[in-house]
């Protein structure tokens, strides 16, 4: 009899014999029936992986001005731009534009390079479905589905193998071996490691020779590859040193350009009888003077290089101050 659903099936189908695991999900070596297929596919739903909410282009730009002194030189340039003083607004707001538009295209990029490497796994899986060979979209894989496996294959969902001949699978991903592991259909001890559970094929993983079928036992979510998927979900997100001094210099440096702006207009009204429109004008000619506003785009610039040089030794970054990090390790545990 079908568990109740899929996320309460937790067997250690590598400990089972291949007989156990049909049996275990309704199934037998020639496949399910169409029909059965459809009704499971309705009951565990679509054999992928939950994809992570993603930020849109407006998102993605609006976060580039995600800076204190970006606010300061935005708020400059609204006041220059209140008192009719065109030339000085548009050069500052041509400076946040610069900066903005940089950070926006590298972070796209790398966006669309991680779209690309998505794109290259095959979507495609061979199926026994009423006794009959059949290709059919690797998402629409439910339990209980005999998959077969030739060379070149990557594994659609988690498999009970229950036959096999010269199999050999690179586990890398999962386990990190450089070799590619040997295959057999015997039961292994529940308690084994997942690089000793020489019965089971998983998802992600790529056929480096032989032929194999087996009976899915976990799609989606489910599957090993699943889980490391959802630790990975999990991580909290931390702002790099960089960004930290960044913004904690951002405000310091504000709060002290504030202060001075606001001193040198009480001296120029108070002291030397300045009318207060041209004392206010000079208080922010000074301001704008002060802010370095170069400061955000050559620090996106300077992070921008690191990526292309990464990118040139086959390196992907996603966020510009990763490079920051990578720059800062010193072991790497494997």
């Amino acid at each position: 009899m079908l568990p109740l659903t899929h996320e309460t099936d937790t067997r250690p189908w590598h400990a089972a014999t291949p007989q156990e695991a049909l049996e275990g999900w309704n199934s037998d070596s020639r496949g399910l029936s169409p029909e059965e297929a459809a009704g499971r596919l309705a009951r565990y739903g679509p054999n992928q992986l939950p994809q992570a909410p993603s930020r849109g282009p407006l998102a993605r730009f609006l976060a580039q001005f995600n800076n204190v002194l970006i606010y300061l030189l935005i708020g400059s340039a609204a006041v220059t731009a209140e008192l009719g003083h065109g030339t000085d607004t548009a050069v500052i707001l041509l400076v946040v534009a610069a900066n903005a538009v940089v950070g926006y295209v590298q972070e796209g990029r790398a966006e669309n390079a991680l779209a690309s490497l998505r794109a290259m796994i095959s979507p495609q899986a061979s199926v026994l479905r009423g006794d009959r060979r059949m290709t059919v979209p690797a998402e629409e894989l439910v339990p209980g589905d005999i998959v077969l496996l030739d060379p070149g294959d990557k594994v659609p969902a988690d498999l009970r193998l229950i036959r096999s001949r010269s199999l050999s699978v690179d586990e890398a991903i999962l386990t990190g071996e450089s070799v590619a592991v040997e295959k057999a259909v015997g039961a292994v001890a529940a308690d084994a490691a997942l690089g000793d559970r020489r019965c089971m094929a998983f998802s992600g993983t790529m056929v480096a020779a032989g032929q194999a079928t087996g009976v899915v036992v976990a799609t989606g979510s489910v599957t090993e590859l699943g889980r490391i998927g959802a630790l990975l979900q999990g991580v909290d997100t931390l702002t790099t040193p960089l960004l930290r001094q960044m913004n904690r210099f951002g405000r310091q440096f504000a709060m002290a350009i504030l202060a001075v702006a606001a001193l040198v207009f009480a001296l120029a009204v108070l002291a030397r009888g300045y009318a207060p429109a041209d004392a206010f004008m000079a208080v922010v000619g000074i301001a704008v003077a002060a802010i370095p506003e170069g400061l955000p785009a050559v620090m996106t610039i300077t992070l921008a290089v690191g990526v292309q040089r990464m990118a040139g030794r086959q390196a992907i970054i996603r966020r510009l101050p990763a490079v920051e990090t990578l720059g800062s390790v010193s072991v790497i545990c494997t």
